[in-house]
């Protein structure tokens, strides 16, 4: 299962499949290949399908050239990738759905820190790693192989900087790839031209195969990548032969998204965990009605329509330092199905920082990618001042005790929500604060997949011309607990409905 994993996740594993470091010849004439600033067009989005065996969709991969700006102290692109199994592989299979960010040098390809949001089989973890790779010519090995890339790659970056290299007949690249704490080296050779045929088109295409020297269980899965024959060089299709089958994935979309605002300097924070579990020190609040580590996975639908269209998963960090004050980080990742992108894509994070004492938020992430619009933005609140400044410097006053579009889901959760009580409590929205009106509404007993939950509908209407345009409906479990079981809305789309995933049997 560990190598279907491997595999399924097409291009971006296929590279981390090489091994160790062998001795380089000191008698070749070194010829470096040059370096392609094309494959790094900033808004670039490739989507690829994957088909595995008879499983017509087994998978959905996504990469993006999302950003280019200052990341962590240092000028840098952003690419990002996203790995999804689908429908039965993933029900039936082997559950993936990863997020990986790499931070490259624009002039070299290099990275020089990494980031890894691995969802596997139930088991989740998030880790950063940095490279540090030197600049100038001490970047350059005293000695190199004609055809070698210097310095070490993620899978991400190596891929990018495969597509940069001038793919001559007959030729072959070498490349060094870092995985977790291991160096390895393979090799790409360039073994002709093909017309490939997919369902966006046909294209001409540079025919490549991923070698690594003296490991038969690697080169026994014969993986092929056909690069587009163009100055782009896209991959437009990654084949690999498995004992249980051919997988193969298919290029589905090439689009540039155009940012719609400029690229936002990104601060990593300091967290040092001071609780969050009882083994670590100061726990939370005993009258907030979650615990660190809690997750609340959701499926979307459009309508009463099956399969879901997408997922948002809501979970509470650790209580730590952040930002140099003692916090919760609040964190939602939403997306849609492999399914669903063919029509809208959206691919949204949200972080807010929130106080554990108050659940008012001190800082607000927005990461947001729908269609062809993107928007980063953070929010600095001053709860003391009553004001909020933008990472662009722009200054907006704010009611003290103002939430953010994350803190208030979890905020209400501690309130009096016995019917026909109404709360209203201030967010900020779209730059400028508004007030909600929490009403609730009434008691009853809702289905979600074999169980009928005891809750209660709340509606959530604003202080607009018109206060209930979207029809926002909420309903929360009666327990202490007040899980949000089902949320509900009217879009241009049509109406939509989120339903928790899985009803914990206990506080987590």
């Amino acid at each position: 299962m560990k190598r279907y994993q491997i595999i399924i996740a097409g291009f971006l594993l296929s590279l981390a499949l090489v091994s160790p470091l062998h001795a380089q010849r000191r008698d070749e004439t070194v010829v470096i290949p040059p370096f392609s600033n094309t494959p790094y067009q900033l808004g670039e989005l490739l989507t690829y399908n994957v088909t595995f065996s008879n499983f017509v969709d087994a998978a959905h991969v996504e990469m993006l050239v999302a950003e280019r700006g200052t990341f962590f102290a240092r000028e840098g692109l952003q690419l990002r990738a996203h790995v999804e199994t689908t429908g039965v592989v993933n029900a039936a299979l082997y559950s993936i759905n990863n997020d990986y960010t790499s931070y490259i040098d624009p002039a070299s390809g290099l990275p020089y820190r990494t980031q890894q949001v691995i969802r596997e089989g139930g088991r989740t973890s998030d880790t950063m790693s940095d490279y540090n790779q030197p600049v100038g010519t001490t970047a350059i090995p005293p000695m190199l192989r004609s055809g070698e890339v210097s310095g070490t790659y993620d899978f991400i970056s190596v891929l990018y900087r495969l597509r940069s290299m001038p793919l001559m007949q007959g030729g072959k690249y070498y490349f060094n790839v870092r995985s977790d704490l291991d160096e390895y080296n393979a090799e790409l050779r360039v073994t002709g031209r093909e017309l490939i045929k997919t369902n966006v088109g046909s294209f001409n295409t540079i025919v490549t195969q991923v070698h690594v020297p003296k490991n038969s269980d690697v080169n026994k899965y014969r993986i092929r990548i056909y690069f587009s024959d163009d100055q782009r060089h896209v991959p437009v299709l990654i084949t690999a032969r498995l004992r249980a089958g051919d997988l193969r994935a298919e290029l589905a979309g090439s689009e540039f998204i155009t940012p719609t605002t400029p690229p936002v300097v990104v601060t990593p924070p300091v967290a040092n965990p001071v609780g969050g579990d009882p083994a670590s020190g100061t726990r939370l609040p005993s009258e907030l009605p979650f615990k660190a580590g809690e997750q609340l996975n959701f499926n979307v639908f459009l309508a009463n329509a099956v399969p879901a269209v997408g997922t948002a998963s809501f979970q509470v960090r650790a209580r730590a330092k952040y930002f140099n004050r003692d916090g919760l980080l609040l964190s939602v990742k939403a997306q849609t199905s492999a399914t669903a992108s063919r029509i809208f894509f959206a691919n949204d994070q949200v972080n807010s920082y929130v106080d554990p004492n108050t659940m008012l938020p001190f800082r607000t992430e927005l990461n947001l990618i729908e269609g062809r619009k993107i928007t980063n933005q953070i929010f600095t609140i001053d709860q003391d001042r009553g004001s909020a400044v933008t990472d662009k410097g722009v200054p907006i006053e704010i009611p003290v005790g103002t939430h953010d579009y994350i803190s208030v889901l979890y905020a209400l959760r501690s309130f009096n929500l016995a019917p026909p009580r109404r709360n209203a409590v201030t967010i900020l929205v779209r730059n400028r604060p508004r007030t909600l009106f929490i009403t609730s509404l009434k008691r009853e007993t809702i289905q979600l997949g074999s169980q009928r939950i005891p809750a209660v509908q709340l509606s959530l209407t604003t202080d607009d011309p018109e206060p209930d345009k979207y029809a926002l409906r909420l309903w929360v479990s009666e327990d202490r607990r007040r899980l949000p079981l089902r949320i509900t809305a009217n879009t241009q789309l049509g109406p939509v409905r989120a339903d928790l995933a899985i009803i914990p049997v206990a506080e987590q």
